[in-house]
């Protein structure tokens, strides 16, 4: 077996790392498994770092409602993670007489990224992406189809596939980062638009779509819940 070495730019993102704030070595939990994942509140906390080429990112959290994640992912082009926090509603759209989210983030002025909702059909047939903000070489899959006001915001609407499931992407027209929505009012929508029937709707999710954030970024979600009856 070799001996490890180390590099100095292996040397240099190990004393980032250490260095980075104290937010995630105070915080109630925090992880730096590509997967790791963490329940509270009837909500779940995922690191979820799935894209290829992606570098270190670790998530860490207070509450479902407080917790964010520090990600070194290379400038290059595609998704590297999505860390997210999740609800789980399953019911049919029908049914719901309100679904609602807010949220409150800071979040950072480079890298590629966006702040989204990433709302689910339980049988994962339909994926509705509201992005709430849009930061450096990111953009919605699909073709441009209209604009809208609906949900508390004003819309551009995106249809297509990935080849596994039906995306609809919802960018709204200005950045925010804080708000309310009414999901329950865009997946009606939708559903008047004959793109989808009564669907039973799964995750609720929301977090940070994340492409590039070299150097090292931080992500914070300050405030969020979601409600629905």
């Amino acid at each position: 077996m070799k001996a490890a070495r180390f590099s100095v730019p292996a040397l240099v993102l190990t004393l980032v790392c250490a260095l980075w704030s104290g937010t995630a070595r105070a915080a109630t939990w925090s992880s730096s498994d590509q997967w790791a994942t963490w329940s509270n509140g009837g909500y779940t906390l995922y690191n979820d770092v799935w894209g290829s080429g992606a570098g270190p990112q670790t998530i860490w959290a207070n509450s479902y409602g407080n917790w964010g994640v520090w990600a070194n992912h290379p400038n290059t082009g595609g998704v590297k993670s999505y860390p997210n926090v999740t609800k789980y509603v399953g019911r049919l759209l029908s049914s719901l007489s309100s679904l609602k989210s807010s949220f409150n983030v800071t979040a950072p002025g480079s890298g590629a990224y966006e702040s989204a909702y990433d709302v689910w059909s339980s049988d994962n047939a339909y994926e509705i992406m509201l992005w709430m903000n849009k930061t450096g070489a990111v953009g919605p899959l699909g073709s441009y189809q209209t604009s809208v006001s609906v949900g508390g915001h004003t819309w551009s609407v995106y249809k297509g596939s990935n080849g596994s499931n039906q995306v609809f992407s919802f960018v709204r027209s200005g950045n925010t980062s804080s708000g309310s929505v009414d999901v329950r009012a865009v997946l009606n929508w939708i559903r008047s638009a004959g793109w989808f029937g009564d669907i039973t709707v799964g995750n609720v999710q929301f977090g940070f779509e994340i492409t590039s954030s070299s150097g090292g970024l931080n992500f914070t979600t300050n405030s969020y819940s979601v409600s629905f009856g």
